[in-house]
């Protein structure tokens, strides 16, 4: 049985009758750029994500990037986000012109610690109230937000994030980019912070048929800013009332995401429930720990990761058997060269560092059949049992 890890051409046929003439229309009009499919998501997709305002961007990098700069981060300013995640999510804080600052993951979640966040600000930092300002003493620099990382899916755990920011006046961008319709205590990811940002790379869950990405919104004035970001700074044609970017949604995009948006919660619950036919074959298998959604959160499974020792060797395996996987993500953000200038080392992060080596992200998307989930949780099972592998679960403490 061959099982890819993701098979976007079984969902292009779920909509291919509809978007042909669409796209048809669009290359018509010759409005490729802006117009009304581009209004008419961003009006859908602010609805989906519980209200307020949506903008459309190029990437969800250019998502992340300016709407920490529509907040106000700089030059002088860090941001407070984690090692375990793609890169977009630091290169953002990088290019704002401010810099990240770590801290480690939940190794239940995989996602930001709240624990860990309060730990830092409160060991590491000064709060000056009278200026509302919460200053990291070893680098003299303004600590101005943070950028809590919705990861595979999974909400992070954000009542205790918010209560830190609300308390050190800090900024909170959400970066929603997996987690397209999850909730955190019955709210959606990316309604939480100030804004929240998602990307519609193709294997997303709501995926574009390129690169594509929105900020989402409460903040009518920073919308505003994000607007002019997207469009070389204008505030009206030729008038420019700041430097800006090219980074606009276009219009075929925007088409393939309305039609596909009309779909996203049979696909995310269909997603839920190949989780759960994953949890229950895999939950007996010595040597296996997934990576479960929390109890507070429900989560729509961008990825179904697992979490075994001899990870390298079980991929291996899988692909023999003809099983695509995904590694997400095998080296930390503070151990890439990238960000050597920083200084860390091995085990400055131990949760992240024990991730990177032992997750394994498993075939997933909505049209995934019994039989084929059957047949990799049955390989997983055949590999581990005959290895001898063991449990390091994301339950361990670091």
């Amino acid at each position: 049985m061959q099982i890819p890890f993701l098979d976007l051409k079984v969902q292009y046929r779920q909509i291919e009758i509809e978007l042909k003439p669409l796209i048809e229309s669009i290359m018509a009009e010759g409005a490729f750029i802006g117009g009304p499919q581009v209004a008419a998501f961003e009006e859908e997709f602010a609805a989906f994500c519980g209200g307020g305002h949506c903008v459309g961007l190029n990437s969800g990098t250019d998502a992340l990037r300016f709407a920490l700069m529509a907040a106000g981060v700089g030059p002088g300013h860090e941001v407070v986000t984690v090692p375990h995640t793609f890169i977009a999510t630091t290169e953002a804080i990088s290019q704002a012109g401010a810099a990240p600052v770590f801290v480690d993951v939940d190794p239940e979640t995989c996602c930001m610690d709240p624990a860990r966040l309060r730990e830092f600000v409160e060991r590491s930092c000064r709060f000056d109230a009278s200026t509302r300002r919460l200053v990291n003493q070893s680098t003299r620099r303004i600590v101005k937000g943070i950028l809590p990382v919705h990861l595979y899916g999974q909400p992070v755990d954000m009542d205790p994030i918010l209560a830190v920011a609300d308390a050190y006046d800090l900024i909170v961008i959400e970066d929603a980019c997996q987690a397209h319709g999850a909730r955190y205590k019955g709210r959606p990811a990316g309604s939480m912070g100030r804004a929240g940002c998602f990307s519609f790379y193709p294997g997303k869950n709501l995926g574009a048929f390129g690169d594509a990405g929105a900020v989402v919104t409460r903040d009518e004035r920073l919308a505003a800013c994000l607007r002019m970001l997207r469009e070389h700074g204008q505030s009206q044609k030729y008038y420019h009332d700041m430097e800006g970017y090219t980074g606009r949604l276009d219009a075929i995009q925007a088409a393939v995401l309305r039609l596909k948006l009309k779909r996203l919660a049979d696909w995310n619950q269909a997603r839920r429930r190949n989780a759960k036919l994953y949890d229950r074959l895999l939950a007996e298998v010595p040597g296996v720990t997934v990576v479960r959604e929390s109890e507070s959160a429900q989560s729509v499974y961008h990825l179904y990761v697992i979490l075994v020792d001899d990870r390298d060797g079980l991929q291996q395996h899988l692909s023999r058997k003809g099983i695509g996987t995904g590694l997400h993500y095998p080296l930390p953000l503070h151990l890439q060269k990238a960000y050597a200038h920083m200084g860390f080392k091995k085990g400055d992060f131990p949760v992240s560092e024990r991730l990177a080596e032992r997750l394994l992200s498993l075939p997933m998307f909505a049209e995934l059949s019994r039989e084929q989930i059957e047949y990799v949780a049955g390989c997983v099972k055949e590999y581990v049992e005959g290895s001898g592998s063991k449990v390091q679960g994301t339950r361990e403490k670091a």
